[in-house]
């Protein structure tokens, strides 16, 4: 007995929800699952995205700043030894200050097992000011993401086999509609498992060199030292004094002009009034 071509699609369709449906389930039934797995103990490793997660997953951030004698110089060796460790320089930023001191920053990414021997290795570059390390356990964040990455891959195949027992344009164009949708959201999924994993595997630093240009080397003592602050002194007085005078002189200039053109007129006013003749008494 033969079927129509509507009681073909009406089963294709029921078929293409019960999956829909089911891998939804599954995804929230794997997560679930994955909330009562008991977390190892404290380790890293590295996971492929939509591979089972059985130890705990930590990303470490830290920071350090040093004081250096050359900034430059110690930026490029901490570069050398962060690539040594098979990490590598994501940023890297140097600078001459006005008062001649110079500082470097870098971001550095190396593998989380190398992390705390670089920081050993880089106290030896210079004084250490600080060192901070914080680390957040990812490892539920990972173990959801390959849940659902697996859930995500079981519902694609389910999808891809109805495709293939398809007999009408109709239902083979739902199937390949929600295969592509499952397959947008898987690669979303793997994408940010791509992502976490490499937070996981290397660890960010942060390294801040500085140059100590506060301790200057010191002058020579005593006689010899006196003198010289004195000459720095009477410099500085002179320096001072050719400042004041550079501000001072436009004013003399005009004062000057002034004073030429009014003391011949106050000397003339004068004479005016030596020459003129007393007024004569009037009677009574």
């Amino acid at each position: 007995m033969k079927r129509s071509p509507c009681v073909l699609t009406t089963t294709l369709a029921a078929a293409l929800a019960a999956v829909l449906v089911g891998g939804c389930s599954a995804s929230e039934g794997t997560s679930s699952d994955a909330g009562a797995v008991a977390v190892a103990e404290p380790g890293v490793q590295s996971v492929a995205p939509g591979e089972p997660t059985t130890e705990r997953q930590v990303v470490t951030t830290a920071s350090t700043s040093l004081v250096v004698e050359d900034a430059a110089d110690s930026a490029q060796r901490v570069s050398e030894l962060a690539e040594g460790t098979g990490g590598r320089v994501d940023e890297r930023s140097e600078q001459r200050l006005p008062d001649g001191g110079g500082t470097a920053d870098l971001v550095l990414r190396v593998p989380a097992t190398e992390l705390t021997g670089l920081l050993d290795d880089l106290g030896e570059l210079g004084d250490v000011q600080d060192v901070s390390v914080s680390r957040d356990d990812v490892t539920s964040t990972a173990v959801d993401l390959d849940a659902r990455i697996s859930a995500l891959r079981t519902s694609a195949a389910r999808l891809e086999a109805l495709m293939a027992g398809a007999t009408t344009t109709e239902a083979l164009l739902a199937a390949e509609q929600a295969l592509a949708d499952r397959q947008q959201e898987l690669e979303s999924l793997q994408s940010q498992r791509t992502a976490l994993a490499d937070q996981v595997d290397l660890s960010t630093l942060g390294v801040h060199l500085a140059e100590d240009a506060a301790s200057p080397d010191a002058g020579p003592g005593g006689f010899l030292g006196g003198l010289d602050q004195g000459w720095q002194a009477l410099l500085s007085t002179l320096g001072a004094a050719v400042v004041v005078l550079g501000v001072l002189l436009p004013w003399l200039v005009v004062a000057a002009l002034v004073a030429v053109v009014a003391v011949p007129l106050v000397r003339r006013a004068r004479r005016r009034r030596v020459a003129a003749p007393p007024p004569e008494p009037t009677g009574a």
